[in-house]
């Protein structure tokens, strides 16, 4: 009966001091055989007619975590890392939700993982993290338990809006932005019911700036279903100072009525 517990039952709400999304492209039939029944994969198609789909790399400097209505004193200060599938959830009636698939999360904070993988299937797992910004340059580096989501990164926070990184399938950044995590909605499937934990997230005044960013190391795409793939950094997104939250999950049908 754990499954109960796992449907994200409690309101989170917290501060973002960063926020830095990676989202890289990779071809659609790379990254179907992660997606559950009831989604299919969010794409886009570039200019020259090729089609992609896309995984999020991100990382949060997040202050003040706690349930909805505490106070953000006893909140915990802590940096999550997290991977996810860019999918859709179609609806009855013609709607369709945008939202990402959580394939994997780390954070530094032990109770984070015991808490968040008791509550959700976010799939935390113990990493050692650190982060610094010194001027205006952003840094993090993740060395995970296993390995498999090691993560060294760098961004340029100064000047105007950055470009696109070379090769980013996007034709302009404002095509890119429909892609720059976190999406209104995270979604979970729930195997023991055939269902889908939809998580719907509070986020007012979200206006992610486009940054440059090196990322000497990076080992998530090189385990696992991933393993061999050759990604594209398609865009870069960075928001700072604003608040964040998630709702509690509602359980929808396959075919995204209510239940």
């Amino acid at each position: 009966m754990r499954h109960l517990l796992q449907r994200h039952p409690i309101p989170i709400r917290t501060h973002f001091a960063h926020s830095l999304v990676l989202t890289y492209a990779l071809p659609p039939e790379q990254l179907a055989p992660l997606v559950p029944p009831g989604l299919a994969l969010d794409t886009y198609t570039a200019p020259d007619g090729t089609e992609h789909g896309f995984v999020a790399a991100a990382v949060v400097d997040a202050r003040g975590l706690r349930p909805a209505g505490l106070p953000a004193r006893i909140g915990a200060d802590l940096v999550l890392t997290g991977y996810r599938v860019f999918t859709r959830f179609p609806t009855p009636g013609g709607r369709t939700m945008r939202g990402l698939r959580i394939l994997r999360s780390d954070t530094g904070h032990r109770l984070m993982v015991a808490g968040g993988n008791l509550l959700s299937r976010y799939h935390y797992r113990l990493a050692r993290i650190g982060s610094r910004a010194v001027g205006d340059t952003l840094e993090f580096k993740v060395l995970s338990a296993d390995g498999r989501a090691d993560l060294h990164v760098r961004a340029n926070l100064a000047g105007p809006p950055a470009p696109l990184p070379p090769g980013s399938p996007f034709a302009d950044v404002r095509a890119a932005r429909r892609f720059a995590g976190p999406l209104p909605y995270t979604f979970e499937y729930e195997p023991q019911t055939r269902s889908m934990i939809v998580v719907k997230a509070v986020r007012p005044h979200w206006e992610p700036r486009p940054v440059t960013v090196e990322v000497p190391h990076l080992t998530f795409f090189d385990h696992g279903p991933l393993a061999g793939t050759r990604p594209v950094l398609a865009n870069a997104f960075h928001v700072s100072d604003l608040d964040y939250g998630w709702e509690p999950g509602s359980r929808r049908a396959l075919d995204g009525s209510t239940r």
